[in-house]
């Protein structure tokens, strides 16, 4: 993992200090990300973003964070291979315990035609919200179902075939364990699909499973529209545990419309609830926002303000976040 990421800065430091030579090769011109190419080496492209944070709320006060800050690295080999390796810095941590830096992708693809083929860390296909990038999603955050229920990242093979832009269908076989867990504990498996449709250009439905062990279930709908920069989403999803009580289960619903090509307007209602442990965990929230974008959409200015409520009947309470955020 440490070679890794030296290996990543190393390349990063190159991208940006063109003239430094990299194994006795010319630096190629850069453009929107670097490119380095040689005659006996692949194309690998760099790119990433950073997000950076100001977050207000009564009692905490202000606090400032760098949200992410990740590191893409992509290239293509002979054959309809391709490859990723993402790196990333991510907020967490705590008062005493200062946030790292975690191997989020490293996988190799195939594709052929409508037929792909992938291999290693990478997403799990549930949920239409977690595929997305966060860096591309409406609102700040994803909603507090989607990080509590999708299986997020794991290691194993997947198998996606697409019919042209009417829509696709995704299979894989993973751990089950989560990612950089290297080990397959228990030897069972984790088993995700996703089929999505399009019976038109402007909608999109899709309906995702997620399979572990015999006590273990998660299922989710979701679809989207979308019509002249009016955006409307949402997503339902739950979680089926033998002989515990009722499921895991909780939904969003998002509208956004664009006034001008870089300002949209966000409305998003959310709701998550654990029945079977208590009513004191259901989590509400309703969040309203705007973004602003510029440098034809490298440069991102995100407010949010999110009234959150937690258990019944609960107290609600506000918090804004702002967030800027730049790719490369």
């Amino acid at each position: 993992m440490r070679s890794l990421l030296v290996g990543a800065s190393f390349i990063l430091l190159h991208a940006l200090l063109p003239n430094t030579p990299l194994g006795g090769q010319q630096a190629a011109p850069t453009g929107g990300s670097s490119q380095l190419a040689g005659s006996s080496s692949p194309p690998v492209k760099i790119g990433g973003y950073v997000q950076a944070r100001e977050f207000y709320q009564d009692g905490p006060g202000l606090t400032a964070t760098l949200n992410r800050a990740r590191l893409n690295i992509d290239g293509t080999i002979p054959g309809g291979f391709s490859f990723r390796v993402q790196p990333e810095y991510e907020a967490g941590g705590n008062a005493t315990t200062a946030a790292s830096v975690s191997l989020r992708d490293a996988y190799l693809r195939w594709n052929r035609a409508t037929f792909t083929v992938t291999a290693g860390q990478f997403k799990t296909p549930f949920t239409r919200e977690f595929i997305t990038s966060i860096a591309t999603i409406e609102t700040a955050d994803r909603a507090t179902v989607v990080d509590s229920l999708a299986p997020k990242r794991d290691i194993g093979v997947m198998a996606e075939y697409a019919w042209k832009t009417n829509g696709s269908l995704a299979l894989g076989v993973f751990n089950g364990e989560g990612q950089n867990r290297i080990v397959n504990n228990d030897t069972t498996v984790l088993v995700v699909g996703r089929l999505t449709a399009r019976p038109v250009s402007r909608v999109s439905l899709a309906a995702n499973f997620a399979h572990y062990r015999s006590d273990s279930t998660r299922y989710g709908v979701d679809g989207s529209f979308d019509y002249r920069g009016f955006t409307a989403k949402g997503e339902y999803i739950w979680q089926h545990r033998k002989a515990i009580g009722p499921p895991d289960n909780g939904w969003y619903a998002l509208v956004a419309y664009k006034l001008v090509p870089w300002i949209q307007l966000v409305l998003k209602q959310e709701d998550f609830r654990r029945s079977a442990i208590s009513a004191a965990r259901r989590n509400q929230a309703t969040t309203a926002g705007v973004n602003l974008e510029f440098s034809g959409g490298k440069v991102r200015l995100l407010g949010n303000y999110v009234a959150r409520k937690i258990g019944t009947p609960g107290t609600r309470k506000g918090a804004l976040i702002t967030q800027l955020q730049f790719r490369f």
